[in-house]
């Protein structure tokens, strides 16, 4: 482990031990014992938006556990030698005493200072100078060594779920994988035959529907910009729902979804919504892993302890929810903002009511979360929240359900909702144990869901499928070479290419 790692494990106990309740208002701040961590402070853990957190401290040593006010630091990232940065940055008040500060680098700098201020004071150890080059997203400059990069990224040494769906496969064969799944899946689903090659991305896609190959492009690109991939070959299922559904005991063909059921053995990746939502962080979209954390809503005493729901009718079960809502207002507070599935029904489940911004469903401590078509992928978001998440008993999984404990990161109920009112009861009637629910399922949010785990997830589970391959991946008939986009506007010079370059001439 590596001496950066184990710093980060014990800044994360004190800040966990020595956690004293200190209202804002009654403390000093002090610019030297406030504390700075995290990812975005070393030049070698790219991401579209890099961050790091901040941590209050009074003069006498105590974290504080509620905002200072939301300007109270003043973040400036710098290059010594360019008169202008073409930076983003975002200083998110997280509420609890912390700062999360992101940014968004738009060009590549040899060296980067990042000033932390309190008051006009440099705060903990400001300036954190991170020496370059220091990439931004859009370079392309992978690291040759992927043991390398996990180091850099900190990742773990392995992920449960990963180890769970290869268990199933003894080995993969490029060449009858290449043959056999398009007989099997090609004319009825939307499927993506995608080869690594030389960290090149190729694609041939399968069926009617296959727009969501961008956000499969997307992240393939990124990492390949980042880090070196090995050579394989895999098909992703484009659509909602799981294929795969041979038993263990039967030939079981590899096919990659971003959702998971107990009667099938997909092998499950991050959804597209919540990869969309890393890759595109400060950029298109603003529902994220990081927003959501500067947008909690009231303080939980001042929430409405009531169940909140919005969404559309993609399951039976969120009609019941709607009727529920009608008989027990006093308890649940739900409805359709759009109908689709059941619109025969809209007379008895309507009438429709208006969108509700995402971040004001924690104006109430009680987040349902029920299935959709397959798995509701709004779960991370609600988890990073800090009310407490309702989730209902499903077969339907995304990549990190497994690691979510009953009672601890949640309140379970049951598919059919049946002990929805009896558990909104409990809650009200535990609230100290109900809270303390809350900011479990939302550490486990922030520490399990942020980007630079994201990344850390896809990198290991191609890695590990490679590894299982016995026939050489190859760039197939018909696929076509996914390009990286252009960045002409701010080129970066990789300087690992030129080193490459110059061992490859002598």
């Amino acid at each position: 482990m590596s001496l950066r790692l184990v710093s980060w494990f014990l800044l994360l106990f004190f800040l966990n031990v020595f956690k004293h309740e200190v209202p804002a208002a009654e403390s000093v701040l002090s610019a030297s014992k406030t504390l700075v961590w995290g990812p975005g402070l070393e030049a070698n853990v790219v991401l579209p938006a890099r961050f790091f957190y901040i941590q209050a401290v009074d003069s006498s040593g105590k974290n504080l556990t509620t905002s200072p006010g939301e300007k109270t630091f003043e973040v400036k990232i710098v290059s010594p030698v360019e008169q202008f940065t073409r930076i983003w940055i975002q200083v998110l008040d997280r509420k609890d005493g912390s700062f999360l500060v992101r940014y968004r680098m738009y060009a590549t700098y040899t060296d980067l200072h990042i000033h932390i201020l309190l008051k006009n004071k440099h705060a903990a150890k400001s300036p954190f100078i991170l020496k370059g080059p220091v990439y931004h997203e859009g370079c392309h400059c992978p690291q040759p060594s992927g043991s390398v990069w996990e180091a850099h990224m900190h990742c773990p040494q392995s992920f449960p779920q990963i180890d769970r769906d290869l268990s199933l496969l003894t080995s993969v064969d490029p060449d009858r994988n290449a043959q056999e799944i398009p007989q099997r899946f090609g004319q009825r689903q939307s499927l993506c035959h995608y080869t690594i090659k030389d960290n090149k991305v190729y694609v041939k896609t399968f069926g009617e529907h296959v727009g969501f190959r961008i956000f499969m492009d997307a992240i393939l690109l990124s990492l390949t910009r980042k880090v070196r991939l090995p050579d394989f070959e895999f098909f992703v299922n484009l659509g909602d729902w799981p294929l795969e559904k041979r038993k263990p005991t039967e030939k079981i063909h590899p096919i990659f979804s971003w959702c998971g059921s107990n009667n099938t053995r997909d092998i499950i990746m991050p959804t597209y919504d919540l990869t969309e939502s890393v890759l595109e962080t400060m950029g298109r979209v603003s529902l994220d892993m990081m927003s959501v954390q500067a947008n909690t809503g009231p303080p939980w005493p001042e929430k409405n302890a009531t169940a909140f729901w919005r969404g559309r009718d993609s399951r039976q079960e969120r009609l019941e929810l709607v009727k529920l809502s009608r008989a027990h207002p006093d308890f649940i507070d739900a409805a359709f903002t759009n109908f689709f599935f059941f619109k025969h029904d809209e007379s008895l489940y309507g009438p429709l009511v208006k969108h509700v911004s995402f971040f004001d469903f924690f104006k109430y401590k009680y987040q349902i979360n029920i299935d959709g078509t397959v798995a509701a992928y709004r779960l991370p978001y609600l988890l990073a929240g800090d009310s407490v998440v309702f989730k209902q008993d499903s077969g339907y999984y995304e990549h990190f359900y497994n690691e979510l404990q009953p009672w601890e990161h949640y309140i379970p109920i049951k598919a059919d909702l049946g002990d929805l009112l009896e558990k909104i009861q409990w809650a009200r009637d535990h609230d100290e144990e109900a809270k303390k629910i809350a900011l479990a399922g939302q550490q486990f949010a922030r520490s399990n869901l942020m980007g630079d785990s994201i990344f850390c997830y896809y990198y290991q589970l191609f890695k590990a499928y490679a590894k299982l391959q016995v026939t050489e991946p190859k760039v197939r008939k018909g696929m076509e070479l996914v390009e990286q986009p252009a960045d002409d506007l701010f080129p970066c010079h990789c300087h690992r290419t030129m080193v490459r370059d110059v061992k490859d001439e002598l």
